[in-house]
């Protein structure tokens, strides 16, 4: 599925040369055509507002949306941040072309998206190509800042959320020293980077801490009937289960092993955060269930309340999800980087981005270290007859 899906974001770049081409009399970097001019500086947001991950598209865009409002209040050197949206309709195709159109004719300083690291690793080798910063607030592989191989910094991409090592470690201390895990089951996506990203790193460090797997199932995105796999994990009797995924499968996934008389501690990451989540599985299945995630609405910080109150304003809504959350923070991360880029030209404000140090955000206090990964705190949520409680925090 992986190769499949690498293979439709070549297809789209063949078919885009002519239009990368026709670009070729401008500077690299955008220059003075990009970012805007007068009083504007425009940034692109190629997000997934529509398809399979749309909740996580939505919930980003509105955390932007609202922290570029309070910035626009007193603006950056006297100039306001204009916003273009590209809905990159949750497939990988579409964000190639979203990076496009928003580097050659929107021609922004700089992209905030994808939600996940595959739309973002779509992207990559166009904003690469013309010098343009790309910030995906929510994409956890590691591959999307330092390659497939993991040797080699994409220069021009960073992240607002930590990566999937930190949240399968995590997960793995939390199982076998919290709640005594001696035996688990892991089930993935077996197509999702996402996906098997934690399960690798929750499996190195679960077995680390003496624990033993003694199930690892796999399913496909798209799936809806997941009783067999789960009859053969609950013979395995396991005392825990590290389900890392996405919430409409996820929610599936949940409701059946509940049906079927699995009512072990089920786990996840920040995969699982959305209200659809609650919809698809119901509240009493995923009591006993708990994330990884970058913050709780539920944790008493100031910074954190502050936040959760000009969002119920602005929306007239529940409290914000960690999505909403990352994409507030992404805002103000970018934001400061132009501000002491003092310029929008695109590279400056990438040597500015890379430089962020000791940055306050709602999500925790933020550091890019050498590979332009925040070093940051992790949560602990647990459902608790519908809603998420906050558990714990864990720092880095």
């Amino acid at each position: 599925m992986k190769k499949k899906k690498l293979a439709g974001i070549f297809l789209s770049l063949s078919l885009t040369t002519g239009l990368l081409a026709g670009c070729g009399g401008e500077k690299s970097s955008g220059g003075s055509s990009s970012g805007g001019g007068g009083d504007t500086i425009k940034i692109g947001a190629n997000l997934e507002l529509s398809g399979g991950v749309a909740s996580y598209g939505q919930s980003i865009a509105q955390g932007l949306e609202l922290g570029l409002k309070e910035i626009n209040k007193e603006g950056i050197d006297g100039k306001k941040i204009e916003l273009v949206k590209f809905d990159n309709k949750s497939e990988a195709s579409e964000a190639t072309n979203g990076a496009i159109k928003l580097v050659n004719q929107d021609k922004v300083a700089a992209i905030v998206g994808a939600a996940t690291s595959t739309n973002t690793l779509a992207q990559v080798q166009i904003v690469t190509d013309k010098k343009i910063p790309l910030i995906t607030p929510t994409g956890t592989s590691p591959a999307v800042t330092m390659g497939e191989k993991g040797d080699k910094l994409n220069e021009y991409i960073f992240r607002t959320c930590f990566i999937d090592p930190f949240q399968g470690t995590v997960a793995a201390n939390f199982a076998t020293q919290e709640k005594g895990s001696k035996t688990a089951a892991i089930f993935i996506d077996s197509a999702s980077d996402y996906s098997k990203g934690l399960a690798k790193s929750f499996k190195e460090v679960y077995e680390k801490n003496g624990g033993k797997v003694v199930a690892e199932e796999a399913y496909v995105a798209k799936d809806t009937d997941f009783r067999a796999t789960l009859t053969r994990i609950k013979s395995a009797k396991p005392d825990f289960v590290f389900l890392p995924g996405y919430y409409e499968e996820v929610g599936l996934i949940v409701k059946q092993a509940r049906d079927l008389g699995l009512d072990v501690p089920f786990m996840g990451g920040d995969g699982w955060d959305s209200p659809k989540l609650i919809e698809i599985a119901g509240n009493d299945a995923l009591n006993n269930t708990f994330i990884t995630n970058h913050y709780s609405s539920g944790d008493e910080d100031k910074k954190i309340q502050d936040f959760v109150a000009a969002f119920k304003a602005e929306y007239k809504k529940d409290a914000p999800d960690a999505f909403h959350a990352l994409g507030y923070d992404t805002a103000y991360f970018l934001a400061d980087a132009i501000k002491r880029a003092g310029s929008t030209d695109p590279e400056k404000i990438q040597k500015a981005l890379a430089e962020t140090k000791d940055l306050s955000l709602v999500s925790g206090q933020f550091t890019l270290d050498e590979n332009h990964d925040p070093i940051k705190s992790a949560t602990i949520l647990e459902f608790k007859d519908g809603k998420q409680e906050f558990n714990t925090k864990i720092n880095p």
